[in-house]
């Protein structure tokens, strides 16, 4: 493959990863680093145990799955581990702020990383919005729970599905403010609340466990019936015109079709990946963060949902007060209810850790694509906090304006497709990058790939197909203006075209002079003729890589003379990744002369040769 076809300067060029990674991974490294594994594992705790976890499982045991839904909760979680061990390998070779934006930069190219990006963005700006908005609603409910009026002047302004609400402005607002001030303040905040909403789930799970009865458990699949009419997915769609079939509830069928529903729940493992470049040693601490908080978070929903099924039952459930918390009216209904207050702020607990962390992925998100000059590169600046405080505040003015102008509850599978979405490539670029750059160190390695590849894209494939036909008409709206966008402005400020479109830095032509003799170097400020080999000491012209050695719109490339494409050289300077440490003991070699032994022991003072003194 020659230089130009690898390298061709269209809306397809790649990022290379050394490029992606920076210099030794410090060259976009411009974020401070405040995260450690257990914080990674709280990042994920705070984005996936929002209020779903007081009430998809009853919602889910009570109108599609019955008991068999615990089984549902398994294989959303299934599902889950297999995209979250694709986000694992490709964090821990491109541990960079922009996730599944940054991993199909390098894999597919430029247009296909801004489609990513662009749905993620709508994915986190959307779900900020709505949950703003749910927040809103359950902070409502919990003043009426504990008795505290409502002045009247706030009534028609709190607690609103849509047009404006004080509630979910101040919400996001406290977020905004919070974040630009520094990722520290938000870490030690998100630890007490995440903390805080733990405990209260473990009191959630204990009482629960007092009013239990085998027998609401029985039958655990309940006979299947044909589900009420309502919003058809596309599976429906397409299952209706091929067999004429109409979909069914509870049953086997019933237990699969909740998994879908569970596992958007399960949704936000994989924006851990946007801590990357805060995160110490991130090439081994994002992986393990991943999936410790997914497998946690998947062990704290099939807990509830067996304590909640257990004490109420299919049927129990179906009669509860539908205005009220799902698990709050379940303690009213068997006379816990003081426990239900605790749920009430729980949830609201809850909903805020979720909105912290979306918002801290969105302005990663945002800054990474900046950085790259597909957005204004200005978004990209950072504050003395090193933050990237600009981001943060455009960000967060656009949550604000969406969640107060649109109605954003009807919009809220949108947020789920633009995961899966970006699910699908992330998968996929596994396998682009095993073929395309096997040399690149993995220190986490996706088992049993491209099987485990393949059966990750046909099951997150399968879910987006149980999305609404209306949510996939919405969807293709957005990424059609995102197209457009990015052929107006992002394919023509991108830093990868800058950089390839400048020169690369030569010499002036000299005069060339005759041959001189064998042996005799050509005469001082005369080139020498094609052909002959430079003198000792003297420069070697430059070649076509030497463009991504010199000063760039990236700042120093990565590959200088020592460093060129295809060399298995890890991008990580120390530790256990570290290319230039060489062996001890018995594979030790020998120092040349004037070169430091690998123990840190020179040998400029070795005796002369003969062993005697120096002569002058």
């Amino acid at each position: 493959m020659t230089l130009d076809m690898r390298m061709r300067n269209n809306m397809f060029r790649r990022l290379p990863v050394e490029q992606a990674t920076g210099r030794l991974y410090g060259g976009r490294h411009r974020l401070r680093v405040v995260y450690r594994t257990r914080d990674l594992v709280v990042l994920g705790l705070g984005v996936m145990i929002g209020s779903g976890i007081f009430k998809i499982a009853g919602e889910q045991a009570s109108s599609t799955a019955g008991p068999g839904v615990l089984v549902s909760f398994l294989i959303a979680g299934g599902v889950c581990v297999l995209a979250a061990l694709a986000f694992a390998e490709l964090s821990s070779i491109i541990p960079v702020a922009g996730s599944a934006y940054s991993f199909s930069y390098v894999a597919f190219g430029e247009v296909w990383a801004w489609v990513v990006g662009w749905a993620l963005i709508m994915e986190l700006l959307l779900a900020a919005s709505v949950l703003a908005r749910v927040w809103s609603l359950y902070a409502t409910q919990a003043l009426h729970d504990f008795g505290v009026p409502i002045p009247s002047g706030l009534g028609d302004l709190i607690g609103q599905q849509k047009g404006p609400d004080v509630f979910a402005l101040g919400i996001l607002l406290l977020v905004v403010l919070m974040l630009a001030g520094g990722s520290r303040m938000s870490l030690k905040s998100l630890w007490f609340m995440v903390l805080a909403k733990v405990i209260v789930i473990g009191l959630v799970i204990a009482t629960a466990l007092k009013f239990f009865h085998p027998g609401n458990l029985t039958p655990f699949l309940p006979p299947s019936q044909p589900a009420p009419a309502g919003d058809k997915t596309v599976l429906d769609a397409v299952l209706g015109a091929v067999g004429g079939g109409t979909p069914h509830v509870f049953g086997t069928w019933g237990m699969l079709a909740a998994a879908p529903a569970i596992a958007f729940a399960y949704i936000g493992f994989d924006l851990i990946a946007t801590a990357s470049e805060e995160t110490d040693d991130a090439p081994r601490k994002v992986p393990r963060g991943i999936l410790t908080a997914l497998v946690t978070a998947i062990v704290l929903y099939v807990a509830v949902a067996f304590a909640l099924v257990g004490m109420m039952g299919m049927d129990g459930i179906a009669k509860l007060n539908p205005d009220k918390l799902l698990l709050a009216a379940a303690f009213d209904s068997v006379g816990a209810g003081a426990m239900g207050k605790i749920v009430d702020v729980g949830a609201m607990l809850a909903l805020t850790t979720v909105i912290l962390v979306l918002m801290i992925s969105l302005t990663r998100v945002v800054f990474s694509i900046s950085r790259d000059g597909l957005l204004p590169r200005p978004l990209a600046a950072m504050s003395r906090y090193k933050v990237p405080s600009r981001a943060t505040l455009v960000a967060g003015g656009a949550a604000v304006v969406m969640s107060q102008t649109v109605d954003v509850l009807t919009l809220e599978q949108l947020v789920v497709i633009g995961s899966l979405f970006a699910f699908l490539f992330v998968a996929a670029a596994v396998l682009a990058l095993r073929r395309s750059r096997p040399d690149l160190h993995r220190p986490f390695r996706m088992p049993a790939a491209p099987l485990v590849v393949l059966v990750t894209i046909v099951a997150v494939g399968w879910l987006m197909l149980n999305l609404n036909v209306q949510t996939w008409g919405y969807f293709a709206v957005w990424m059609g203006v995102g197209l457009v966008l990015y052929m107006v402005y992002g394919r023509r400020k991108s830093q990868m075209k800058l950089l390839l479109d400048a020169p690369p830095e030569r010499p002036a032509a000299a005069r060339l002079a005759p041959a001189p003799p064998p042996g005799m170097a050509p005469p001082p400020g005369v080139a020498p003729q094609h052909g002959m080999a430079p003198p000792p000491g003297a420069a070697t012209p430059p070649g076509p890589w030497d463009l991504y050695s010199s000063p760039g719109p990236y700042g120093t490339g990565p590959w200088s003379a020592e460093r060129r494409p295809g060399t298995p050289e890890s991008p990580y300077p120390t530790g256990r990744y570290s290319t230039g440490r060489q062996p001890g003991g018995q594979f030790a070699r020998d120092p040349r002369p004037g070169e430091r032994h690998p123990s840190g022991q020179g040998d400029e003072h070795q005796e002369p040769p003969h062993g005697g003194r120096h002569r002058r």
